[in-house]
């Protein structure tokens, strides 16, 4: 599409140029015929995407499971004494604070993991934040043509998007599509999958709804690799909504600019390391390999190669050119390693997915960020834990709450999940963000950012 664009943009140069020069009448007009025809597709094939506004899902204060409850509810379900230290030591190193949630089903002794129970973590979630997204911005039900759900452990029939459809009486012509089993990276995939649709459907709104379930996914044995979830994950959601109507640029916060996606799942080690399978006494539970960094650091690698042309200036380009020139003629020898674009030059806010405090170690050192860099994603896996493809949306939330970003401010989510896979997506900022405006953080901002404790690995 970028091809053809520049090429219909040099075709327009070119027919300009000779309307100007002394060309022959008979020669004009065919060529104004031909500019027109040029101008009419350009205008249809490069539609813009706005994203209008979005909404993060605020857990009632009651779902709260801090360490001590966490710990003494594992006791009293008869985990393995084994278990339970590992589950402590994880608890400890994880970054997550004593403000994550749970739902209810994971509250009660023992823990019900019931189709009800997922069902009623569904409705918590997806319909307080659609309601407050439709509310806020007035919009009627009727008016939505793309709907586009992602969750990838739970399942349901009717699906997601029917639950919706049904909740709140969306048009029967309504473009639907739900996503499962694409991890925490899914959050992209449905952006993409919308802004796909929303290119080719003119005058449109699109409501995006992440999120992943946290009741039925428990794990009940003692296999190590499977029990960190247990821990990492918390209940969260996010619902946006995205447009490529003209009328709404003047009301839209973002523009999408540029959306890569990569998938290493044609390598082994990337395909298994994060995996759902069961142990040998049959608990099923998602199994977090050893290797989940080094190849969360190839996938973002794979990524940038891709990304990094389209968003970094020309001298950032040719220094990493240079380097990687430089690096394979001096193969063997002592060499210094590829030069790292400094991506701060391209952005000024960076959402990085809160998988866990080493995820956000490992991603800031590979990029050479600051900490500053990170501290939405500390803070955000502080506050409401791992929420899976939901929790970039957190980050952006808590950006905005601080009245950091600002008209012409570009934004990068970085997005990581199963199979293996990294997605980015770049977004600027096309209007003055009123920090005041409530949100998922208003109630607590003013205490963040917090000093977290450092642990040993």
């Amino acid at each position: 599409m970028d091809a053809l664009l520049s090429e219909f943009s040099s075709l327009s140069s070119n027919l300009s140029a000779l309307l100007q020069g002394s060309v022959s009448l008979t020669l004009t007009l065919p060529a104004m015929f031909v500019l027109i025809i040029v101008l009419c597709c350009l205008r249809l094939w490069s539609r813009n995407v706005y994203l209008l506004d979005f909404v993060c899902f605020l857990p009632p204060n009651n779902l709260r499971i801090p360490p001590s409850n966490f710990i003494e509810h594992s006791e009293i379900c008869d985990f393995s004494r084994e278990a339970i230290d590992f589950e402590s030591k994880v608890f400890e190193r994880s970054g997550i604070g004593p403000e994550a949630c749970m739902p209810d089903s994971v509250h009660e002794i023992p823990p019900t993991d019931s189709l009800k129970h997922a069902q009623e973590e569904i409705e918590l979630v997806l319909f307080t934040i659609v309601q407050d997204l439709l509310t806020k911005h007035k919009v009627h039900p009727k008016n939505i043509d793309i709907l586009v759900s992602n969750c990838s452990l739970f399942c349901p029939t009717p699906s997601l998007t029917s639950m919706i459809i049904n909740k709140f009486g969306l048009r029967s012509n309504i473009k639907s599509v739900s996503l499962s089993g694409m991890g925490c990276s899914a959050g992209m995939l449905s952006i993409s999958l919308a802004k796909d649709l929303l290119r080719v459907h003119k005058n449109s709104l699109a409501l995006v709804l992440s999120m992943e379930v946290v009741a039925p996914n428990g794990y009940r044995g003692t296999a190590k690799s499977k029990l960190i979830p247990n821990v990492l994950f918390r209940m969260g959601g996010a619902a946006i909504l995205l447009s490529n109507r003209k009328q709404d640029k003047k009301m839209a916060k973002y523009e999408l600019k540029h959306l890569v996606r990569t998938h290493l799942g044609s390598n082994d080690n990337a395909y298994k390391c994060v995996y759902q399978e069961p142990d040998e006494a049959g608990h099923v539970g998602v199994s977090l390999s050893r290797t989940l960094l080094q190849v969360a650091a190839l996938a973002l690698r794979t990524n940038i190669t891709t990304l990094g042309p389209l968003v970094l200036p020309y001298s950032e380009q040719i220094r990493f050119l240079w380097s990687a020139i430089r690096r394979r003629i001096q193969q063997g020898s002592n060499q210094k390693g590829t030069y790292v674009p400094n991506f701060r030059k391209s952005f000024e806010h960076f959402c990085i997915h809160a998988g866990g405090k080493g995820v956000i170690d490992a991603i800031e050192e590979s990029l050479k960020l600051r900490k500053e860099d990170g501290e939405a994603s500390r803070m955000a896996l502080y506050r409401f834990g791992n929420t899976s493809s939901s929790s970039i949306w957190y980050e952006l939330c808590y950006l905005e709450a601080k009245g950091r970003v600002k008209k012409g401010d570009r934004v990068w989510q970085i997005a990581f999940g199963s199979g293996f896979k990294c997605n980015s997506a770049v977004w600027e900022c096309v209007s003055d963000i009123d920090p005041t405006v409530k949100n998922a953080w208003s109630d607590m901002i003013h205490l963040y950012p917090l000093e977290i404790p450092e642990f040993d690995y």
